[in-house]
């Protein structure tokens, strides 16, 4: 060994990194952020939920929250997507075995009907903000638009421009609260 040459030999080993805990604990702080904001919207409506009172609802700091969703934006999708998978609404596709009309008609109206009952604290909060606050708007478009399209297209099957007017009028949200609420 030369002593004016040092020679150093490192080997080094593969190891793969995995997340594992970490994954999991990121993905439990996720779920708790979704689930204290879709309360939230609930209890508040999502227009006058702040994300400071999601983050204090679901334990966390603020910056915690905004690591996960960095804007309302994405908050709100994952609350939609989230409230739809534990209760997505009626599959229309499910009406079209049933024939055109009356029968049709009032299955699909039942099943509309009783998600609106499911989940009426949430969803009556969510339509109310969807008319004056631009993101709530946006997500109710994008998810509740092309629900009520297909409902209207499977259940007003025949039905004249007027009377798919109407259709819409009766799936609406407030339509069957009012009803509700005059047989009460």
């Amino acid at each position: 060994v030369n002593m004016g040459e040092q020679r150093c030999i490192i080997k080094f080993m593969a190891r793969t990194y995995t997340l594992g805990k970490r994954a999991a604990a990121q993905s439990e702080t996720r779920q708790r952020i979704v689930d204290a904001a879709v309360e939230l919207h609930g209890e508040l409506g999502p227009a006058l939920t702040s994300m400071s009172a999601v983050a204090e609802r679901a334990g966390v700091q603020r910056n915690t929250l905004y690591a996960h969703f960095p804007d309302e934006r994405s908050l709100l999708l994952a609350c939609s997507a989230a409230s739809q998978e534990r209760d997505p609404l009626p599959d229309a596709g499910e009406w079209r075995g049933i024939r055109a009309g009356r029968a049709r008609l009032g299955t699909g109206l039942a099943a509309l009907y009783a998600w609106y009952a499911r989940n009426e604290q949430l969803a009556g909060c969510v339509l109310r903000d969807a008319e004056f606050h631009p993101p709530v708007r946006e997500i109710v478009a994008l998810r509740y638009g092309p629900r009520l399209a297909e409902f209207v297209s499977v259940l007003g099957e025949g039905f004249s421009g007027a009377q798919q007017a109407v259709l819409r009028v009766a799936l609406g949200y407030f339509t069957w609260r009012s009803l509700l609420r005059e047989s009460r």
